[in-house]
């Protein structure tokens, strides 16, 4: 088995995209397919009357929002590789799965919107890849429209992310007015790029020589030819070592919507983003990629093809190969587990799946045994450590419409929860009629809603909490925040692992807390930036 997972692992390239809302990711997304010839033609959500949603975009949520709830998963080839595509939801409201997604990627291409710079959502998504040890490729989009100065962005990713910029291609012209890019591993040229009707197709690229690209774009030429001089007098060339370590970036231009700069992205994510390579476990020690096969459940969706009410569990293999039909073990249980129903999932396309190699996901139908951070495997027992869980910043109290139907509400409220769609909180006063439900984004709660009337016969009422910040504490931090009249705030018991929550309005009202209650504990939850 470890011949043939060892050489497909080495094809492997599996990656997400990280940006702030209306970066451009889903625009991203489709464009790195074109290029890679996975689809024909891209239908960006961008308002063009007439033109398909996203090929990643498929729940109906998503088409009538125009954006991404869900994580899907795009694979597709390019120059011999295999590119897994780890579609993370962009929108303000995205979830708890958003951040999940990174558990399953070897690499991260962080999306910049070049007159925005850095924006809350990705400064929390890099949080997360920081914590992974996640290496991040930077693309600046939207080049073609007015923007900051491209040297204003380097300061800023360096200044605040602590990485240290090393731009592979770089723009002539200002944005807004971008005449073309110059690789700067080939700095003897300057790639001119037409763009197609709607920027539906790839761009044309035309290879302009120095002498003529410095006549036809005079002063534009030379301010770039005078800052990559600068850029390398300053130490800038791309290091390897340190892109691997986290403490590097290599930057690239374009604009997405014109498809513009992609393909030297995308053989940037081919040449430089790191294959699949061995997974640590608990408690020491890491699984190599040609043992036998592991795989990770890093989410869980339920009811992805409405005709059928079934739930895909969507794993990425860590090691060896995966075969259809095989009976593994879930290592929570100690349990075998068939795996007879595999897909690979194209948006909302499926196929089913006879075999995967390390880096690929497989989404797992009708998986109702799994949950979000299992670990599968076959042959010598392998635990990965449990999923992180991240800061919520919205709460709301649920409640069943009709208290006729408390079991159905129970067991949905339970399901959310295994699913990881919310964390379901509680306490003692509030009782399990009136748990709280936390999320990232609010948009979690409308997907609740949806899924308790339509999936269990079970509608709900939220009631809004005035809490947007949540810290780790304690029974004793619980008890003084609990009874205490100088701060507003509260303490609940998340269900999933048992941990105490510290709920208040904002940072003032924690900070009030810390200030009267010294010796309680308070600690930052990851992806907390309040």
């Amino acid at each position: 088995m470890g011949g043939p997972a060892a050489g497909e692992a080495a094809r492997r390239r599996t990656f997400a995209v990280i940006s702030h809302p209306d970066a451009g990711k889903s625009t991203l997304t489709e464009a790195l397919a074109l290029h890679a010839h996975a689809i024909t033609e891209a239908g960006a959500v961008h308002g063009k009357s007439g033109r398909r949603g996203v090929a990643s975009d498929w729940m109906e949520m998503e088409k009538t929002r125009g954006i991404s709830v869900t994580s899907a998963v795009l694979q597709f080839a390019h120059r011999g590789c295999v590119l897994n595509l780890l579609d993370t939801p962009g929108h303000a409201d995205f979830s708890e799965d958003t951040y999940r997604v990174l558990a399953a990627v070897d690499c991260a291409v962080m999306l910049i919107d070049a007159a925005k710079g850095l924006e809350e959502q990705t400064r929390k998504l890099f949080d997360v890849c920081r914590h992974r040890g996640i290496p991040v490729i930077t693309f600046v989009n939207k080049w073609d429209r007015p923007g900051r100065e491209a040297l204003e962005l380097l300061d800023e990713i360096e200044r605040e992310f602590r990485l240290r910029p090393t731009p592979l291609t770089w723009p002539v012209g200002a944005s807004g007015y971008m005449h073309g890019l110059i690789d700067v591993r080939e700095p003897g040229q300057m790639l001119r790029f037409t763009r197609t009707p709607g920027g539906s197709h790839e761009a044309v690229e035309e290879p302009v020589p120095a002498e003529r690209a410095a006549l036809e774009e005079g002063a534009d030429w030379e301010q770039a030819a005078e800052e990559l001089q600068l850029l390398r007098a300053d130490g800038a060339g791309f290091d390897r070592a340190s892109f691997l370590a986290g403490t590097s970036t290599p930057v690239f231009f374009g604009a997405a919507i014109s498809n513009i700069g992609v393909r030297l992205l995308l053989d940037a994510v081919v040449d430089l983003a790191p294959p699949p390579g061995p997974r640590m476990l608990e408690g020491g020690g890491s699984r190599p990629v040609d043992a036998p096969f592991s795989g990770l459940v890093f989410k869980v969706q339920a009811n992805m093809d409405p005709s059928h009410r079934d739930r895909i569990a969507f794993l990425r293999v860590c090691s060896g190969v995966f075969e259809r039909g095989a009976t593994v073990t879930r290592a929570a249980s100690g349990k075998p587990f068939a795996t007879k129903y595999a897909h690979s999932v194209f948006g909302q396309d499926r196929s089913m799946v006879d075999t995967a190699y390390p880096g690929d996901v497989v989404g797992l139908v009708n998986a109702a045994a799994l949950r979000v951070g299992d670990t599968l495997y076959a042959g010598p027992p392998a635990l990965f450590p449990a999923m992180p869980t991240f800061a919520p910043e919205h709460f709301a109290v649920v409640r069943p419409v009709d208290i006729g139907r408390s079991k159905q509400f129970r067991r949905g409220i339970a399901q959310m929860d295994e699913e990881g769609v919310v964390q379901v909180l509680v306490s003692d006063v509030r009782g399990d009629q009136a748990p709280v439900l936390a999320a990232v984004g609010p948009m979690q709660f409308d997907v609740v809603s949806a899924r308790m009337a339509g999936e269990f016969s079970a509608p709900v009422r939220l009631e809004a909490l005035p809490y947007h910040l949540a810290r780790g504490t304690d029974a004793a931090g619980a008890a003084a925040l609990n009874g205490s009249r100088l701060v507003t705030g509260e303490a609940l018991t998340r269900v999933r692992d048992k941990a105490v929550l510290a709920l208040f309005p904002d940072r003032w009202q924690a900070n009030s807390f810390e200030r009267a209650f010294p010796g309680a504990r308070l600690t930052p939850l990851l992806a907390a930036h309040a």
